[in-house]
C-alpha cells in the first residue's frame, strides 16, 4: 500500500479551509508538526502572515522539507527566507479577477471625481474625464493585467504594458515596452494602473521624477504594493496639480496612518487593501491547495511556482 502524502497546515486551527484541501486532495493532515518534530513530512501549507522568521525556524529544523506553498500572490516579506533547496508555490494569479474588477472601480471612480463627489456637501462644477479610447499604461504583465485587459475592452482604450517579458506579446494591448523603457510608458498616458509584484526594482517606482512624465489630468492607480509609490511625492504631486487623482489599494504605510493626508484630498481615494476580501479569497486559495496537493501526488507541476532568483 502506498505512504500516504502527509502536509503540515500552519498555524494550525487558523484557516481550517485549508485542512480540507489537503484532504480533497488527497493528501493527509499531519496534527501538532513543528519545528521540534522528528516527524518527517511531504509539503507545508503556511498561512501565517507576516512570520517569515518562524518559517525559518522551521526550514532549519527540516532542511530535507520538499516543498512550500504560501497563500499570498505577493511574498515580498518573505523574500529572504526563499531557497533553492526546495520547491515554493504562492497564489500567485488566483486573486487577478477580484484584484482587476476592483482597479477597474478605481479607476472609473477617480476618472469621473467621485472623491470629490462623495464629500460634497454643495453642488459641484460639472468635471471628470471618459475612459473611452483613453491611454492607460498599466505596469506588469501578470495576472491582474491579463484579468483587466477584457474589463478594459469596451472602453476601447490604447493600453500599453510594461513586463520584464516584454518580447512576449500582450493580448490587447497596442505596445509592451520593457522597464528600461518605462519614461516612454508614462508620457502622455492618460491612467496608470500599478500591478506589479514588490521587489527591490520595483520599489519607489513611481516618484517625483516619474510622476512628473504624466499629463496633468493623469490618474494613478495601485492595485500592487504600496512600496511602489514614493508617498510623500504622490501626496506633493496632487496637492499641486500635477496629477488629476489616484486610487489606491495599498499604500505605504499600511495601513494608512489616522489623519494622513492622503485621506483629506478629494482627488484621491483610498480603500484599505480590500480588493481582494477574505471571502473572496476562500474558494480560489482552496482550489489552488487542493490542486496542488492533487498534483504533487500525481508527480505533475505544480500551480504558482515561485522563481526564487527573481523573487516573486
Amino acid at each position: 500500500m502506498p505512504c500516504p502524502f502527509r502536509v503540515a497546515v500552519l498555524p494550525e486551527g487558523s484557516r481550517p479551509f485549508l485542512r480540507r484541501a489537503v484532504v480533497d486532495g488527497g493528501g493527509v493532515v499531519v496534527d501538532g508538526w513543528s519545528a521540534d518534530s522528528d516527524v518527517d513530512v511531504d509539503g507545508l501549507i503556511w498561512a501565517e502572515p507576516r512570520a517569515p522568521d518562524a518559517l525559518a525556524t522551521i526550514l532549519a529544523a527540516h532542511p530535507a522539507l520538499p516543498w512550500v506553498q504560501l497563500p499570498w500572490a505577493g511574498v515580498e516579506h518573505y523574500r529572504h527566507v526563499l531557497d533553492n533547496k526546495r520547491l515554493w508555490t504562492a497564489g500567485q494569479g488566483i486573486y487577478a479577477d477580484d484584484v482587476a474588477e476592483h482597479a477597474l472601480a478605481l479607476m472609473l471612480a477617480v476618472l469621473r471625481a467621485l472623491p470629490r463627489r462623495a464629500r460634497a456637501t454643495s453642488w459641484g462644477p460639472p468635471v471628470g474625464r471618459s475612459l473611452r479610447g483613453a491611454r492607460v499604461t498599466i505596469l506588469g504583465g501578470g495576472g491582474i493585467a491579463t484579468s483587466l485587459m477584457p474589463l478594459l475592452a469596451p472602453f476601447a482604450p490604447i493600453v500599453t504594458v510594461v513586463r520584464r517579458q516584454w518580447t512576449r506579446p500582450f493580448p490587447g494591448a497596442e505596445r509592451v515596452l520593457p522597464p528600461t523603457r518605462l519614461d516612454e510608458a508614462l508620457t502622455n498616458a492618460d491612467v496608470v494602473v500599478v500591478a506589479l509584484a514588490l521587489t527591490p526594482s520595483t520599489t519607489g517606482i513611481l516618484n517625483t521624477k516619474t510622476l512628473a512624465l504624466l499629463p496633468a489630468h493623469a490618474v494613478v492607480v495601485n492595485v500592487g504594493r504600496g512600496g511602489h509609490i514614493v508617498t510623500d511625492d504622490l501626496v506633493d504631486a496632487l496637492q499641486r496639480g500635477q496629477l488629476g487623482g489616484a486610487g489606491l489599494d495599498v499604500t505605504d504605510p499600511e495601513p494608512l496612518p489616522d489623519g494622513h493626508p492622503l485621506f483629506q484630498l478629494d482627488t484621491a481615494i483610498i480603500t484599505p487593501h480590500c480588493a481582494n476580501t477574505p471571502e473572496m479569497a476562500e474558494p480560489v486559495l482552496t482550489a489552488r491547495v487542493r490542486e496542488n496537493v492533487r498534483r504533487r501526488i500525481a508527480g505533475e507541476a505544480l500551480l504558482g511556482v515561485i522563481d526564487v532568483d527573481a523573487g516573486y
